[in-house]
């Protein structure tokens, strides 16, 4: 009896993996905006609500919006300078552009649906063109869909880890190698967004150039030997300069 049971949990646990698989395959479409197939399996308007939902949180995390409307009002004015001189207007999400009060944290971050935010520890390091190159960026991850993506990965992995569960009773192992999966999917979105940011900027008469200058403040923030809180959400500088260079040299070409 015993034995017919462990044959039936081998059983559901395959079933399960490979309902997971088959949805991973299903769920692939093309972003109109930057051509590239993703597993995707939210709408643009779930997007949005969760990036809403998410907001409040995640500003109380930096210490909550800082209390100056005029400086909140220059990063709205350069942040939809960005959408209006781009494709990103074109698209249904609903941008919105938040300084956080935290003077300690260097980072800037997106939520899913277009929620934006820069601290002021980094913004206050920033000129104009420099926090047009940021807002940029972040934009591109909105555009890019992500944070769709991560949760998707996300999503599947969870799945994948029930059916290993049922089946062998290794869904930690499972989901650790989900967790590492993920982990290694920031490099590719975040040279898409660089790229994507460098457009917008010389759509919007930036010179892309500051992208790099960014880059190297980023770096200059780290300090010899301590991690910055950005590369959380972000590669190291060095790794990206070169990158920024060639989309500079792609996008100035282009008409």
């Amino acid at each position: 009896m015993r034995r017919g049971n462990w044959k039936i949990r081998i059983f559901i646990g395959l079933a399960i993996v490979a309902f997971a698989y088959v949805q991973r395959c299903t769920n692939k479409e093309e972003n109109p905006y930057t051509g590239r197939v993703q597993n995707i399996n939210m709408s643009t308007e779930q997007e949005i609500a969760i990036g809403l939902q998410s907001a409040p949180e995640i500003a109380q995390q930096y210490g909550g919006l800082y209390p100056d409307e005029k400086l909140q009002a220059l990063v709205d004015q350069i942040g939809n300078k960005l959408v209006n001189n781009s494709i990103a207007r074109e698209t249904p999400y609903n941008y919105e552009f938040h300084l956080l009060a935290d003077t300690q944290t260097i980072n800037a971050f997106a939520l899913p649906g277009g929620q934006v935010f820069v601290t002021y520890a980094l913004f206050s390091q920033l000129n104009e063109a420099q926090l047009a190159g940021v807002l940029g960026h972040e934009i591109g991850h909105v555009i890019g869909r992500h944070s769709a993506e991560r949760i998707a990965e996300g999503n599947f992995w969870k799945t994948v880890s029930v059916g290993a569960t049922v089946g062998a009773d290794a869904g930690d192992i499972v989901g650790s190698i989900g967790q590492n999966t993920l982990l290694t999917n920031g490099r590719e979105d975040e040279l898409e967004s660089d790229d994507l940011g460098v457009l917008f900027m010389l759509r919007s008469g930036y010179n892309p150039q500051e992208m790099i200058r960014v880059m190297e403040i980023l770096k200059a923030a780290a300090g010899p030997n301590r991690v910055p809180e950005f590369q959380s959400t972000h590669p190291d500088p060095d790794n990206r300069i070169e990158k920024i260079k060639e989309a500079i040299k792609k996008h100035q070409s282009t008409p």
